[in-house]
């Protein structure tokens, strides 16, 4: 039994202590509100007014004043805050515009391709370099089969040129043949005209 009577009495204090300080906090920290409130409940009453402690009085007026001056404070942070964020804002929706352009920019680069100072979309530029290389492979090919006709017929032209000079000299043989022939009668014929 003493052990609960102990105990009650010590939740007893420490409750009471507990709320004598509340009190004495309510006055210094709690909102103006509240304050005035706390004034109006303390305060005796005599006939319909309300008397009020002039010490309570003044360091509501202290409190007050403290709150609006504080508030004016933040006030002033607060505008100081906003306006270097605003120059912020400002200087970061400068740098995204800019930004953005060369974004533009270096798209347009990456989509086209400049050629001699000229820009060709990447489009217009696979499908000309396609027609070069296509044109280029068709007349190596028009250049092969022409190389290769010349060939054939120069090749042609070496074997029909080694016949006739072989034919020529054969004919040549045969004429010289003959000629000496012809030069042997016609000796052979003059001798007989000097005998005679």
């Amino acid at each position: 039994m003493n052990k609960i009577a102990i105990t009650a009495m010590t939740v007893l204090l420490i409750t009471s202590n507990i709320f004598s300080q509340t009190n004495n906090k309510l006055k210094d920290t709690v909102s103006v509100k509240s304050q005035f409130e706390y004034l109006m409940d303390n305060s005796n009453t005599l006939q319909d007014y309300k008397v009020v402690r002039t010490s309570r009085l003044v360091k509501l007026k202290s409190n007050v004043l403290d709150s609006i001056s504080a508030s004016k404070k933040k006030l002033l942070a607060n505008a100081s805050v906003m306006n270097s964020q605003k120059i912020l804002i400002d200087s970061l929706n400068i740098k995204l515009a800019a930004a953005d352009t060369m974004i533009t920019e270096l798209r347009s680069e990456k989509e086209s391709i400049s050629l001699f100072g000229i820009q060709f979309e990447k489009t217009v530029f696979k499908t000309m370099f396609f027609l070069i290389v296509v044109g280029l492979i068709g007349a190596l090919l028009f250049f092969i089969t022409k190389f290769k006709q010349s060939n054939i017929i120069t090749t042609q032209c070496k074997l029909a040129s080694k016949q006739t000079e072989e034919e020529f000299a054969i004919y040549r043989e045969k004429a010289l043949e003959r000629e000496q022939k012809a030069m042997r009668r016609l000796q052979d014929e003059l001798n007989k005209q000097k005998k005679e």
